[in-house]
């Protein structure tokens, strides 16, 4: 999953992005909201982190201008301010979720967790692509009775397909989803973990047919598409 953090305090931005890689997420930074407001009707984000207090324009005001746009991220806002006309604000103006300053790691990630579930209509459920079923919330995958071992790009790949079935998802918008700033993931390493991904498919009734000069498709044989 890729998260956008927004904070200009770089100590604790700094922990942010360390926490964040940990558990898996491909972490984006910047200090202030102006730069943000463009990189979030830019890029296809998971989720981000807003604090308020910003330099500039506040964080208050970003998610006000992102909600307007119909943007949809689901956003989390970290503050220091503990009063709750603040907080009402936030809630009210688009925002998900608040957390405050100082915080326990496990409990903005467990935050984190909540939004993507429920930002994805079938984040709880067991998603069933021909015999290949996977547990999104739990980020398993079995092929048939066999366990599937994926690596974490693997996984996120494998995973926007199946949500996708029967649609097609696009190579660029795989890259993009996979990618930071300083560690771009090009399209032409997207088609070395979709080869991979059909040497482990192999044999089954599942495989990922390209679409030429678009993208990828999930496909199994009888034509199952996703269920619980």
């Amino acid at each position: 999953m890729r998260v956008l953090v927004v904070e200009d305090d770089v100590t604790l931005a700094a922990g942010l992005i360390e926490g964040l890689a940990r558990e898996g997420f491909q972490v984006d930074h910047l200090d202030s909201a102006e730069p943000a407001e463009g990189a979030l009707g830019l890029t296809a984000y998971d989720l981000s982190i807003v604090d308020i207090g910003l330099p500039g324009m506040d964080g208050l005001e970003l998610i006000r201008r992102v909600r307007r746009r119909g943007l949809l991220t689901p956003i989390l806002i970290l503050t220091a301010r503990d009063g709750l006309d603040d907080r009402v604000q936030g809630l009210d103006i688009g925002a998900d979720d608040y957390l405050l300053k100082p915080f326990l790691l496990p409990e903005l990630l467990a935050r984190l967790r909540a939004l993507v579930r429920r930002s994805r209509a079938a984040a709880s459920l067991s998603l069933r692509v021909g015999d290949l079923a996977l547990d999104v919330h739990a980020h398993r995958a079995t092929l048939g009775a066999e366990a599937l071992e994926l690596t974490g790009r693997e996984w996120s790949i494998l995973e926007q397909l199946a949500l996708a079935v029967p649609r097609v998802v696009a190579k660029q918008k795989l890259a993009d989803s996979l990618s930071q700033w300083d560690k771009e993931i090009t399209p032409n390493a997207v088609e070395i973990y979709v080869s991979r991904l059909r040497g482990k498919l192999a044999g089954s009734r599942v495989s990922i047919r390209t679409v030429r000069g678009i993208g990828y498709r999930l496909e199994a044989e009888g034509g199952d598409g996703p269920g619980q």
